[in-house]
Order: structure tokens, then sequence, then C-alpha cells
């Protein structure tokens, strides 16, 4: 069967050349003559390819053989597959020498550029920490959790509401993060927000009222906390990061800040927890100096080996101000977190967030609400912990096997590790991994910018949770192939 195409509204017609006889068979054959047309730019990076529906038809074979012959270039970084977006070929990015694999091009594509904190471009070659797999959001739980609460939800609902949030959320997470991650706290110290960035904004400004002019922060981490905290008036000082996470010790020697900002269960980027001698000098500063802890609780519920280690909020309530979000165990695209608050800070940031032009979504809340009693929640976090334990396991055992001598390092938690790389390496592995058009982040990239020298080593920041299930296996053979080519 020689010159076959399929032409859809959107895509291009596909000239394909297949040698039914050949020793793989139709797939093979299939997968063969794509592999080639995208090789040799006959299929420009970006064109989108017919619905595997389509091209059966048109080929006159069964869809699984085009959606596997699909799935195998996905995983082999050749094609990608995006929700809404379809399937289309890979951007390929310019090697060392300028040269690319096949027809040379005048201008690189590069992988485009973070669109938020986490870069949540969801790609099948993006192993960028902090995003979950966005396949995985329970479409049919959460549609059927939205239906009952719509059904159920009062008129009053539907008005402009609560800006503390909708009480039935603020009720069943009350109940959920005192069971979960031995937060105390009451449905009325709860505020729902826009997700993470807009409880610290709003924080940080309510701060700055008070009279608080430094907010202390861990050495490595990210830039757009550090870019919020300054946008609300205060200046960022860094706190050394070491094995035993954020060196809270430090703080009783600068007295002068009035608040710290910590991700006491899995520090972000380097993947420890805080000692518990840490946590309690922090609370300790917080109770002898009047300062705030501000804790963010981010994949608190994500650890594999034991069980999570409570909230540090739970030492002292009035002293800490317990910050999660939904983005890691659902997806970020639904905009809500929430602030366990001390009491006297309650009214003044409800305050501020009712000045605030952004407020989620009530028939999101209700829908979180009705998942979380349901029962629907606490099912979705079993099995995506089991998910990622899963390829935790897998990203370990094959380094192990395929290069040894890069060390993983941090506790069995989250959604990523860090990879520890031989000294002056870490740029070097980062240029190997664009010309793979792998997107993983270097460590280096997270230090604040007050430290003068990376005191974390090299390394890369590895999110095994983001690529999709069938992409995750290409993603990692990719990444096997930059540590081999730097260690």
């Amino acid at each position: 069967m020689a010159d076959q195409w399929a032409n859809q509204p959107g895509t291009v017609d596909l000239h394909l050349d297949l040698d039914l006889g050949g020793p793989g068979g139709v797939r093979a054959s299939l997968t063969d003559a794509l592999r080639e047309a995208v090789r040799s730019e006959r299929l420009a990076p970006g064109t989108r390819l017919p619905p595997s529906r389509s091209l059966a038809t048109d080929l006159g074979v069964a869809r699984n053989t085009v959606a596997d012959a699909y799935g195998e270039l996905v995983a082999e970084g050749w094609l990608t597959a995006r929700q809404g977006s379809g399937t289309r070929v890979a951007r390929r990015v310019a090697g060392p020498d300028g040269g690319r694999r096949g027809k040379r091009s005048a201008k690189p594509v590069r992988p485009p550029a973070p669109l938020g904190p986490f870069a949540p471009f969801h790609t099948s070659t993006s192993l960028y920490a902090g995003s979950p797999d966005l396949s995985a959001f329970p479409r049919t739980a959460w549609l059927a959790a939205a239906r009952r609460a719509l059904a159920t939800a009062s008129n009053e609902m539907f008005g402009y509401g609560d800006p503390r949030g909708c009480q039935p959320l603020r009720e069943a997470l009350a109940e959920y993060l005192s069971r979960a991650r031995g937060v105390r706290t009451t449905p009325e110290q709860l505020v729902v927000c826009s997700g993470f960035t807009q409880g610290l904004s709003l924080l940080s400004r309510v701060l700055r009222a008070d009279g608080v002019r430094t907010l202390a922060m861990e050495s490595y981490g990210l830039d757009v906390h550090r870019d919020l905290a300054v946008a609300g008036g205060l200046t960022s000082v860094p706190l050394t990061v070491d094995h035993h996470g954020a060196d809270t010790t430090q703080l009783t020697t600068r007295r002068h800040h009035g608040a710290v900002l910590l991700t006491p269960a899995h520090q972000f980027p380097t993947g420890v927890p805080l000692h518990p001698d840490r946590r309690a000098a922090a609370v300790d500063w917080a109770r002898s100096t009047g300062g705030l802890v501000l804790e963010d609780d981010y994949d608190g519920e994500f650890r594999y080996d034991r069980q999570p280690v409570g909230a540090l909020q739970g030492l002292d309530p009035e002293r800490v101000v317990y910050l999660g979000t939904a983005s890691k165990s659902l997806a970020p695209a639904l905009r809500l977190g929430w602030m366990a608050l001390p009491g006297h800070l309650v009214e003044r940031v409800v305050t501020a967030k009712q000045a605030d032009e952004r407020h989620p979504s009530v028939l999101d809340q209700l829908t979180l609400a009705e998942f979380i009693t349901s029962g629907g929640y606490d099912r979705h976090l079993r099995a995506m912990r089991l998910r990622y334990r899963r390829r935790r396991d897998r990203l370990v055992a094959a380094l192990a096997e395929k290069v040894p001598s890069v060390r993983v390092s941090g506790i069995a938690a989250g959604l990523h590790v860090v990879l520890r790389l031989p000294p002056g390496t870490e740029q070097q592995a980062l240029r190997s991994a664009d010309w793979l058009s792998l997107a993983v982040q270097g460590l280096d990239s997270f230090r604040h910018p007050a430290v003068p020298r990376p005191e974390a080593g090299d390394g890369l920041v590895v999110g095994y949770g983001t690529p999709a299930e069938h992409a995750f296996t290409g993603a990692l053979d990719t990444l096997c192939q930059v540590l081999e080519a730097v260690v």
C-alpha cells in the first residue's frame, strides 16, 4: 500500500509509503514511515497529525495500529500528544554545533518558556518539577461530584458569597486537614484563595501593614515566591538549606525578621524534611519574638516510605499559618488553595482578599467540598500515591542500572527528585537535555540571588510526576541519555 494520505480539517495530507510485507507488520511499517517523515522534516515541527480513527480509516488498518504507532513515537519524542490539541510533530532543537538531526535549520526551535512558577507547560518530554500528571485528573468522579453539588446547592450559593470561601468547603477542609495533616483549625479560620500564590501575596501585604520588613526564606526555592514577597513590600533573606532542611536556628541571630516561609514536610527543591529540632526552633522563635511562620505544604500528602509527617501548624496554630493547595493533588487549573490562619489575622486577610480581583469559582469550591466529603478525594490520593511511588521506583532503578554514579537525594515523597551531579557538570547536562528536547531544571536555578555560590552543589531537579503515563518511559530513557553524556 503506497502513497496513502489523510485529509482532515486543521491537519495536512500525509503521504506515507507503507511496506506491509516488512518483518514488523503494519504497525512497524507505519511507525517507520512516520518516523522517517519527521526525521527528514517532510512533516514540519508543530504539524498536527490526523486523529487515529481517521488515519486508520484512510489506511484501511485497525485504529489500535495507528494509536500504538502514535504512542510509540510520542514515547520516543518524535511526536507530542496534548489533551485538546491532538497529536503533533515535536519541535526538535539544535545540537551543540547548531545542526539539527536531519535538515539544517537557520534558527533553532527551543521548548516553550515556563508559563508559571512550576513551568506547567505539559509535554511528553517534560520533566519539570511541581506539576502532577494532568492526564490522571479524575474527570468522571469530579463530574459526578459537580452534579451532586449543583443539585443540592442552595440558591444563596450562586451569589457573591463569603470572601473566606463557601461554608461547605471550609467545613470539609477543616475535617480533612485535621484528619490527614494534623492541622488545628476551624471553618471560621480557613480562607479559600486562588492557589498558594494568592495566599502568599495577601499575607505579604498584611505583614507589611503590620510593620514587618523582612521575610526569611529557604536559600533554595521558587523565584516567584521571592517576587511576591517583594511586591508585597518585604525583603527576602535566605536561610541556609542542608540535609536537615532550612537552618531555622539562624532565626535566633536575626530577630528582626517578622516572618519566615518554610516547606517543612518536603523542602522544595532539595527534597528533605525539616528536622524535628529545627521545627521546634522555628516555633520557639515565633513565640519569643511574636513572629509568624508561613508553612507551605504543597505536596504534604505524598509520602511513600511512611506516614506523612504532621503539619508544623499543629505545634502552635497562633504562630503558624498553614497554606495548602489542590494544584499537586488534583490540577493547577482549579486555582484552589487555602490558608488556616491564626485568629488575629483572619479579619485583616479577608479585608485584603476582598480588594483582590482573583476569587475562586464558588461552583468549583462546592464540587471540591462534595469530592472530599464523599470520599472521592481520599480515593484519588491513594491511587496517585501508588502511581507516583511506582514512577519514583522506576526512576531510581533505571538510574542504578544505566548511570549508577548519579545519586538520587531527598526522601521518598512528592513529585520530584534531585539528581546529584559531579561539580561543574550541571550546565553541560542542561545543554544535553535541550539538544534532546527534554525539559528539565537545574538545581542552581532555584538558588536565592543573595546566596553567592551553589551551596547545594550541582544537580538536576526531575519531576517524575509530570509526564502522562504512556510518555514516562520515553522521558526516562531520554533522561538516562542526558546523564550518560555528562558522567
